[in-house]
């Protein structure tokens, strides 16, 4: 068989030859430590929490590395992908600050980095396949693998074009002309060197060593519509764009002995592979992985609407990456989780199992650790999409909410009272008097101590908004016994028979009378921020429904 002649009359229009394009994407000069990786999704749509997790952990590896992270759109399968699926997986990833160094639309130059666009240079290398020798055309057409599939079964054997099924391995010359002559139609498929009963050690990253089973099967490099199937495509991007380590769903394991024989066909020395098991559910006492289909905290859009911190979606990553993160992480609560040493060899090899409590933990350290400045431009940034009610609320007072937000903020343990902006409303609604006087509690009026003369004593004559905490709690304790309180809780609770309530049950009668609510933040901020006009007309309010 003269190899070259039959390259040439498969691929007549193909000039440029594999190094060619080895010139035109010479080895990057990078450091010997610096990583080259690459999240390369279909363009389906947005992103969702699996995908999320996908890139984040070849963009980390890039980026403590010193190295690349590169965005490449694996558009082969047309069917599945969307016009803009590109721009949406863009904008998914840049707001969640993940910095891209090359990809489809800045570009770069090891691009284009859409498969669709690099037809010429896979037809190239499957050109340099079949003039070495180790690819064919293959003319069996899907009635023929259908009926191939049948046999195969019956016989429960192997399912694919190996051995004695693999038809068109050996047509001569004369027969691959007779046939392109009759414009059957064909595709491209490897010349396998493989033994199936015969196992090499396989290293991963992640897993360590694998014994597995060479590849025997001849499978397809180039369809029939020239476009080559995912198992071709990404190893000539990979290789082209020098990449170090591919990151990839463990269910890709199978696949390892078929594409490192087409690297070695190639006469290719193959990166590093990091097969990451998926994140997973438990349903019903299955774990299954997370679907976008089936759960619905697998959508970004779901994180969005609840308003849980961006950042503390990727701490929560980082948790599930490497588990001695949240040791490292409780040390240095202030830095930036690209601080940490990440390493595949702590990445666990069992599937982690999307915990959503945890996450809300995360996200509620996280808030309680940033100013009230920075939680307020967050969360007007939230409103504005989300909640109008709330944003024009925090627009008219952001004074006061931002004096709200910082209450038992600035201290060594802050409140953690909310997970994400959507709860923040309903968190401190008692602040505002639009909000306030919506609300109803019909439980108010039990207590005997609820009395209107109180409130209005304490506040004409007592309370006054200059006041520091350490004057406003003595005066309060001056106060109590006027009115039966107890100042001392000891005393209180050895002799209560003797009180109508102790210092907490004025506190809480004070409370009650602000905010309607038994529980809230630092009492004597909320008076300050309330101010003595709206605390008179809410105590006058609370009271005069005592009095029906």
């Amino acid at each position: 068989m003269d190899y070259l002649e039959l390259a040439e009359l498969l691929f007549p229009n193909i000039k440029k030859t594999s190094a060619d394009y080895d010139k035109m994407f010479p080895k990057r000069e990078l450091p010997e430590t610096a990583e080259v990786l690459r999240f390369a999704p279909s363009p389906t749509g947005r992103l969702h929490m699996g995908n999320l997790f996908a890139a984040f952990i070849p963009e980390v590896f890039a980026r403590q590395s010193g190295g690349v992270f590169i965005l490449r759109i694996e558009d082969t399968d047309s069917k599945r992908a969307l016009e803009n699926g590109t721009v949406l997986i863009l904008n998914d990833l840049q707001e969640y600050n993940y910095k891209i160094d090359e990809d489809p639309i800045k570009g770069g130059a090891y691009g284009p980095y859409i498969q669709s666009e690099r037809k010429e240079i896979y037809l190239a290398f499957a050109k340099h396949l079949v003039a070495s020798g180790r690819a064919y055309p293959c003319f069996c057409q899907e009635e023929q693998l259908e009926d191939m599939r049948k046999r195969q079964e019956m016989k429960k054997e192997r399912i694919g074009y190996y051995g004695q099924y693999a038809k068109c391995r050996n047509l001569s010359l004369d027969e691959i002309k007779n046939k392109l002559a009759n414009q059957e139609k064909f595709v491209i498929r490897l010349k396998s060197l493989g033994n199936f009963e015969k196992k090499f050690i396989f290293k991963d990253r992640i897993k360590g060593s694998l014994e597995l089973n060479q590849n025997d099967i001849d499978h397809v490099l180039i369809k029939s519509d020239g476009i080559p199937p995912y198992g071709f495509a990404h190893i000539v991007d990979d290789y082209s764009m020098g990449v170090t380590t591919i990151t990839r769903d463990d269910w890709y394991i199978s696949s390892v002995p078929f594409h490192l024989e087409i690297w070695d066909a190639l006469g290719l020395k193959a990166p590093k592979f990091a097969h990451i098991l998926p994140i997973c559910v438990k349903d019903e006492g299955i774990v299954r992985k997370l679907s976008k289909r089936k759960d619905p905290q697998a959508a970004i859009s779901y994180y969005h609407e609840k308003g849980i911190p961006k950042t503390a979606i990727m701490l929560y990553f980082a948790t599930i990456l490497n588990s001695n993160f949240e040791d490292w992480y409780r040390e240095y609560p202030r830095s930036d989780y690209h601080e940490f040493n990440f390493s595949f060899a702590k990445m666990s090899k069992s599937s982690p199992l999307f915990d959503l409590g945890k996450l809300n933990n995360i996200a509620r350290n996280y808030l309680s650790s940033l100013s009230a400045i920075a939680v307020y431009q967050q969360l007007l940034i939230w409103a504005e999409e989300f909640d109008v009610e709330l944003y024009q609320l925090i627009t008219k007072y952001k004074d006061e909410t931002i004096a709200t937000l910082n209450i038992e903020r600035e201290q060594a343990k802050p409140r953690k009272d909310y997970a994400c902006y959507s709860e923040i409303k309903d968190s401190i609604s008692y602040m505002y008097d639009e909000l306030f006087y919506q609300e109803k509690n019909n439980d108010l009026t039990k207590k005997p101590f609820y009395l209107k003369e109180t409130l209005e004593d304490y506040l004409e004559n007592i309370y006054d908004e200059a006041d520091d905490k350490e004057t406003w709690i003595k005066k309060i304790k001056e106060f109590c016994p006027k009115y039966s309180f107890c100042p001392d809780m000891k005393e209180y609770r050895e002799h209560a028979e003797n009180y109508v309530g102790s210092l907490a049950d004025f506190c809480e009668l004070l409370r009650i009378g602000a905010t309607r609510r038994t529980i809230t933040p630092d009492l004597y901020e909320i008076l300050r921020i309330l101010g003595k006009e709206k605390l008179k007309k809410r105590f006058d309010e609370l009271c005069l429904r005592n009095n029906k």
